[in-house]
This record gives C-alpha cells, structure tokens and sequence, in this order.
C-alpha cells in the first residue's frame, strides 16, 4: 500500500456528499480512500457520485466492513484526527504512506482509540465556540498539509495559464 503519497481512512462515514468531495481531493492529490462501514449511505448513492464529479477512475478505493478489518489489514503508521487531542496537526511529520484517519461526521472517532493512540492523535486548531470542521474541510486541510512535507510528491508544480 505504500504506492499512495497517503491514506485517508473515513470510519463509519454517514454523508454521501461529504466522502464524495474527499473521494475528489484523494483523486486529485492520488491518495488513496479507504472506507470502513458501516457507512450512512450505499455507494450508489447518486449524491456521493455528484460529489466526486467524474474523477471516480482516478481513485484507489478500498472497502471494509468494520474497524477492526481495517486495522488487520492495514500497519500504518496511523495519524487520528479529533477535535479532543492535544497536539495539533502541523506539530507532527506525516511519513509517506501514512494513513489519516477521520472519524464520522456526528461523533468523530471513539475515545478509547484517541486514548490508546494519543501520541498520534492530532487536531485542526479553531475556534472554542466552534464545535468542528466540516469533515471534507477537514480531510483537505490534512491532505495538503502531509503533501506539503514531502515537497507535493507527483502533483502540477504550475498553473496552466497560457
């Protein structure tokens, strides 16, 4: 798996067109996704296909059914992200083939994994009032943050403006 800049790991997604728009980011930047269920919607859904736009061919998409089958079949390193860490997300190097790791929209990932893994749980700093990040929103901000580090390995150095 380390052909992939990096991973993104969406656990138990609930909003299609939210995966949609990271399966977008993970296509543009060759990210590879990977999609623990259970999910709130079926793959089929039209609003994650409009979401994606038509870059669905350009992305490595990996399925599983539950946390724990992702966690057998993948050996990271692993970065979780939460609104509830400590560190946050520009205080860390992402090595490459690192897998970031999102939680569900409604709940985030669960506390007892952020408590086992809190040397590698990080967050997006804002503001106190705000509760959190839209998750796409929140995926892009750590994408191009990994992909910063390693100097954005395979991507257009300049525009296209003639």
């Amino acid at each position: 798996m380390a052909d992939y800049p990096f991973h993104i790991v969406l656990i138990e997604p609930e909003i299609a067109p939210n995966t949609g728009n990271i399966a977008r980011t993970c296509a543009a930047t060759g990210c590879a996704l990977h999609l623990v269920g259970p999910m709130g919607f079926t793959i089929d859904d039209r609003k994650l296909k409009r979401a994606g736009l038509d870059y669905w061919h350009l992305l490595p998409i990996f399925y599983y059914d539950s946390t724990p089958e992702f966690f057998e079949k993948n050996t990271g390193p692993f970065f979780y992200f939460s609104t509830k860490a400590a560190k946050n997300y520009a205080q860390v190097r992402y090595p490459p083939g690192a897998f970031l790791v999102f939680g569900p929209e409604t709940r985030g990932l669960p506390e007892s994994l952020l408590r086992e893994n809190y040397d590698s749980t990080v967050r997006i700093p804002m503001r106190a009032q705000a509760r959190s990040l839209n998750l796409a929103n929140s995926v892009a901000i750590a994408v191009y943050e990994a992909l910063r580090q390693q100097d954005f390995p395979h991507l257009l150095e300049q525009g296209r403006l003639k």
